[in-house]
């Protein structure tokens, strides 16, 4: 990745994470303008397989990386796709990257939400009430892991500021 497409991806992630910290969403037609962005660059600077292998392998690669997140709801729809996104300007290897070091920086961040919230005790009580099913079943007993009741969530957060600090990093440090 040269160095005008690695500030054009942190200038549209650093877009996605302040209206993900403003607005608390990350809006559709920056992803998707994104992937286009990505694609022409693919296309334009690269060899004639490009936009198979680093725009689409990356796109699917962030994609299905943040995906279990997602069904677990653990993060919301646009976290995911802002991956994809970045993975379609990276390629695969640097989508799986960013993720990674996303994950750490959002978990940081969650760890800092809860000292600040006071938020500890509920955070045990969801993990005691997802936790004591799976173990039950690991011990033999049959049982369904019943899903938290609604507005057992100790918060949410903005990820989108984790996935952008995350690109950040991989851009200035790791490529």
């Amino acid at each position: 990745m040269n160095h005008a497409t690695a500030l054009i991806l942190i200038c549209m992630v650093a877009q996605a994470a302040y209206t993900d910290l403003s607005a608390r969403r990350i809006p559709n037609v920056l992803v998707l303008s994104g992937l286009l962005l990505a694609l022409v660059l693919h296309l334009l600077g690269g060899p004639h397989w490009a936009p198979m292998t680093d725009w689409l392998a990356g796109a699917l690669a962030g994609f299905f990386l943040f995906l279990p997140l997602y069904l677990a709801r653990g993060m919301a729809a646009g976290d995911v796709k802002l991956l994809a996104m970045v993975g379609a300007f990276t390629g695969p290897w640097g989508a799986v990257l960013i993720g990674l070091l996303s994950c750490l920086i959002g978990g940081l961040m969650a760890l800092a939400m809860l000292l600040y919230n006071g938020r500890w005790r509920a955070l045990w009580r969801n993990l005691a009430a997802l936790g004591k099913p799976l173990l039950l079943r690991l011990l033999g007993v049959p049982l369904q892991p019943l899903p938290l009741p609604p507005g057992a969530s100790v918060g949410g957060m903005p990820y989108g500021l984790a996935v952008a600090l995350g690109t950040m990093g991989y851009v200035l440090w790791g490529r």
